[in-house]
């Protein structure tokens, strides 16, 4: 089963290429998003990566606390989404 890992403190200018290339060495990445203001187009640093459970286990275990473009990412299983009231 696959499992989504939030990652989190991201520099502005870090990539999706970036962080595929980067969560590779713990496993196989099936996808990665990094989430931009739809406004801006500028990210809001932070992403996800779906990798399978095992791997998403060692790819936290690496990279929670790495530093990555002087930034030190949080990395954890992601909370469901829950839709929220848009006004």
């Amino acid at each position: 089963m696959d499992e989504r890992l939030y990652v989190g403190n991201l520099a502005k200018s870090t990539t999706q290429e970036e962080l595929a290339s980067l969560f590779a060495q713990a496993g196989t990445v099936i996808s990665v998003e990094i989430i931009k203001d739809r406004d801006s187009g500028q990210s809001k640093g932070f992403g996800f990566i779906t990798m399978s459970a095992d791997e998403a286990e060692k790819a936290i275990a690496m990279f929670n606390a790495y530093t990555l473009s002087e930034h030190e990412l949080k990395v954890n299983v992601a909370k469901p989404r829950v839709e929220r009231d848009r006004r």
